[in-house]
């Protein structure tokens, strides 16, 4: 995506760097600064991971595969490959591509040792590569999804003034992958589409508050028009007729359908069911683990600091940078970073492949399984 005239992605190799570097963007500082960070050992890709440096599940991924070319560089052998699968696998618990990038990136037994780094930094550039492609074709499938949705409103409108409004949830744009996004695409599209008025309503997703600082922040350097909403408006939005479509991105799809995203999700999907609002699903097909069916029992939920949510971190009106503590002294406080909603709630699921229903039959008719 651009920012401020440049065409820029998430992460990169530093190409010019002899000993072998990543770049990144410090999605930390956002939406009130803009600076890169350079991740020159594996553990420091493991740390970026953990402190939400880089965060969505597709981010997490690739960043995980350049960690492992990190790791390799400093060590070929198998015995080390392991012991780094191991500590980038640990990092965070729910996004399951996290599994899947680690997985992609273990070196082929047919591959000399002297070639394994050489490999491996092909391995990556070609995850990362593949991930800008899927997300594209998500923005497609969504893009039909929203004209349709757009039309018939016009029609029940006729000639009166009419905008697709669309209710998001946390952040799965650019930042949140390689680039386009997931859920964030087809709005991206949407947009650009001379014909579609689009509005989104952008939950401010507490406690670290994703969707104000950078879907709102994503939204803006694209231009789309927006509104950002405390967490519990979506609601009565809703019941009002102020939300035409719900689209959300996920961390981990269960072979049923099930989806597990950033804690709130849930809720959401429940406030559209009752009131008749389509609830989509935007994720590429390295989402879903097929090794799980219940979402509620199988997938580990992780559990961040107290400190998100007892303290914020903004801008003072000086322009200077603050953390506050919102709580009083002594109170705890539990983080549970996301919560699942089961299929029965989604009315479908937004893919690299297409679009089928949140359930076993729906995502085996699609992939060919």
């Amino acid at each position: 995506m651009n920012y401020q005239g440049k065409r820029w992605r998430t992460i990169w190799r530093n190409t010019d760097d002899k000993s072998g570097s990543i770049g990144v963007i410090d999605q930390r500082l956002l939406p009130h600064e803009f600076k890169t960070l350079t991740l020159r050992t594996l553990e420091e890709c493991a740390e970026a991971i953990r402190n939400m440096t880089v965060r969505g599940a597709p981010l997490i991924g690739a960043t995980a595969a350049y960690g492992m070319c990190l790791a390799i560089r400093d060590d070929p052998s198998d015995q080390a490959i392991r012991a780094a699968f191991t500590t980038l696998l640990g990092t965070r618990p729910t996004a399951i591509n996290l599994l899947w990038a680690l997985n992609k990136m273990f070196p082929d037994p047919k591959v000399p040792l002297e070639k394994r780094l050489e490999h491996a930094w092909q391995l990556a550039a070609q995850l990362c590569d593949d991930d800008v492609e899927i997300n594209e074709a998500i923005g497609r499938h969504g893009l039909e999804i929203f004209q349709a949705i757009w039309r018939k409103k016009k029609e029940a409108w006729k000639d009166r003034h009419t905008t697709l409004n669309i209710l998001t949830h946390c952040n799965a744009g650019w930042l949140a992958c390689v680039d386009w996004g997931t859920a964030l695409a087809p709005i991206f599209m949407a947009h650009d589409q001379i014909d579609i008025d689009v509005h989104v309503w952008v939950d401010e997703t507490r406690p670290r508050n994703q969707g104000a600082s950078l879907t709102a922040w994503e939204l803006n350097q694209h231009g789309v028009p927006h509104t950002v909403i405390v967490d519990n408006a979506g609601g009565h939005l809703m019941q009002h007729g102020l939300v035409d479509v719900c689209i959300v991105g996920t961390d981990r799809t269960t072979a049923q359908g099930d989806v597990c995203n950033k804690i709130g999700t849930y809720l959401k999907a429940l406030a559209a069911r009752d009131n008749g609002v389509p609830f989509y699903v935007a994720l590429p097909s390295s989402t879903i683990d097929w090794t799980i069916r219940d979402g509620l029992a199988e997938i580990p939920i992780e559990e961040r600091s107290a400190a998100e949510v007892t303290h914020l971190r903004g801008k003072t009106a000086e322009g200077a940078y603050a953390e506050i503590q919102v709580t009083p002294d002594g109170s705890p406080a539990c983080n549970y970073g996301f919560d699942v909603t089961p299929a029965r709630l989604v009315t479908g699921l937004i893919t690299e492949k297409g679009v089928c229903s949140a359930s076993e039959d729906g995502l085996k008719k699609l992939f060919n399984r």
